[in-house]
């Protein structure tokens, strides 16, 4: 099965009346400080989802772009120890997101994913998420990524 891309999450955004832009960038954008440089954005702008598994559920985390996610704090939401949450592998974000490591965004994937939105994210009036390809990114607002995600907001990244 293919990789969804720019134009499926464009799709998904039409069908679901979800107020957000795609940028097609001439450049790719692989990283938080490359993404953040080609839309004239600061890094916390940038907003990054990792995928991860507890127990090979998907737990979805969206966060801003440089800020790292303690997997404590989602450990302890479940109630499991910390090494029961691993970071899915590319193939595995493939399978069960459709989209492709550095290219997801924080909806719109082959399946629903359970979501837990970063409240720093919130912050912000305007973000920058993953666009379904390294050379797209998604302008939108966060207020709207949680509407749409039905995330759970918590502090994923000091877990206070």
């Amino acid at each position: 099965m293919d990789p969804l891309n720019a134009d499926d999450l464009q799709s998904f955004l039409q069908a679901n009346g979800i107020s957000a832009e795609i940028m097609r960038l001439p450049v790719l954008t692989p990283t938080v400080e490359t993404a953040a440089l080609a839309v004239g954005a600061q890094a916390q702008q940038i907003v990054k989802s990792i995928l991860f598994l507890i127990d090979d559920q998907p737990v979805l985390a969206i966060t801003c772009g440089t800020a790292y996610v303690e997997r404590r704090v989602i450990a302890d939401l479940y109630s499991v120890g910390k090494k029961r949450v691993k970071l899915a592998s590319p193939g595995e974000v493939i399978r069960l997101s459709g989209y492709e490591v550095g290219a997801m965004p924080p909806f719109g994937h082959r399946q629903p994913l359970r979501s837990l939105l970063d409240k720093h994210v919130l912050e912000s009036a305007v973000v920058f998420a993953g666009g379904g390809a390294e050379n797209a990114l998604m302008r939108i607002s966060p207020q709207e990524i949680l509407r749409v995600s039905k995330a759970q907001v918590m502090d994923l990244v000091t877990g206070s």
